[in-house]
C-alpha cells in the first residue's frame, strides 16, 4: 500500500509559523516580568539642580518670604521674622493682568515693580515703596534688601517641600526664600 504523505493545510501552516516567532517572544517577555526595576520614593532621589533655567521659569505667580540671608563669607545675616507683631520681608510674583509685577515687605515699607524670567534668570526693574521711616531690625534690613533685589547673578529654585527660591548676589551673598501661600 502506497504511504501517504500528509500535508499541512496553508492556515496550518502559518499557524505553526507564528507559534515559532511567538514562544521566544512570550519567553523573553516572562523573563522580563519576573525582573523588578528598582523602586525609589522621591524623597530617595537626588535632588534636582535648583539652578537649572527651566525651574525658574516656573515662578510666575508665586510668594515666598525671606528665611535666611547668607554672606559671602558663610556668616548669616539677622533677618527679621516677622514675630511681635512685625512682618517678614516677602516676595511675591504675579502675572495678574497679562504683566509680571513684583511686590512685597521689605522690612519697613511695602514694594512694587516689575520682573524679568530670562535664561533662568530672576531680575527685577525699577522697585518703587512707600516711605515710612522705621527704626528697628526691619529698618536696618531694608536698603540692604532692595539693594540686593537689584543685584542678582544667579536665580534657582527647589520644587521639592520645603520650597524654596534662592538668590545669589554678584557680591556672593545668598537669600533664600521659602514658599508660602498667598
Amino acid at each position: 500500500m502506497p504511504q501517504r504523505t500528509r500535508s499541512l493545510t496553508p492556515a496550518r501552516s502559518i499557524a505553526s509559523r507564528a507559534a515559532r516567532r511567538v514562544a521566544p517572544l512570550a519567553a523573553l517577555a516572562a523573563l522580563l516580568a519576573a525582573c523588578s526595576m528598582p523602586v525609589h520614593t522621591d524623597a530617595s532621589a537626588a535632588p534636582p539642580d535648583p539652578f537649572n533655567p527651566a525651574a525658574t521659569q516656573l515662578l510666575d505667580d508665586t510668594h515666598w518670604v525671606l528665611t535666611s540671608w547668607q554672606h559671602a563669607d558663610g556668616s548669616p545675616r539677622t533677618v527679621p521674622s516677622g514675630g511681635a507683631g512685625g512682618e517678614p520681608l516677602t516676595l511675591d510674583l504675579s502675572t495678574e493682568g497679562g504683566r509680571r509685577h513684583a511686590s512685597g515687605f521689605s522690612g519697613c515699607n511695602r514694594f512694587a515693580g516689575s520682573y524679568v524670567l530670562k535664561n533662568g534668570l530672576l531680575s527685577f526693574g525699577m522697585l518703587a515703596g512707600t516711605r515710612m521711616a522705621c527704626v528697628g531690625p526691619g529698618g536696618d534690613i531694608e536698603p540692604a534688601f532692595l539693594d540686593a533685589l537689584q543685584h542678582i547673578a544667579r536665580s534657582g529654585v527647589q520644587w521639592r517641600e520645603p520650597r524654596e527660591l534662592q538668590l545669589v548676589l554678584e557680591n556672593g551673598d545668598r537669600l533664600t526664600f521659602t514658599q508660602r501661600k498667598p
